[in-house]
């Protein structure tokens, strides 16, 4: 390990411990970003993309079955 995880004693911790520092350290770093801007472009696609689902609310392909195509199809 590092001389800085060694000096402030992060070598000591836990596994657990390391993520839980790491989360709150990433989820500190989330809270300074401003959120992204979209482009016009990009809020034009989401917001048709919302009408079309609030319009066909059950024409969605469950995310299992999507990995699952996925899969066989880098498998083959």
């Amino acid at each position: 390990m590092s001389q800085s995880l060694q000096s402030l004693g992060i070598d000591r911790l836990s596994v657990e411990e390391r993520i839980a520092l790491v989360e709150m350290i990433w989820e500190s770093i989330d809270a300074e970003q401003p959120s992204p801007r979209l482009s016009a472009e990009d809020q034009r696609e989401l917001k048709k993309r919302v009408a079309d689902h609030e319009a066909n609310p059950h024409a969605t392909v469950p995310w299992k079955d999507v990995k699952n195509e996925a899969l066989k199809r880098f498998e083959s």
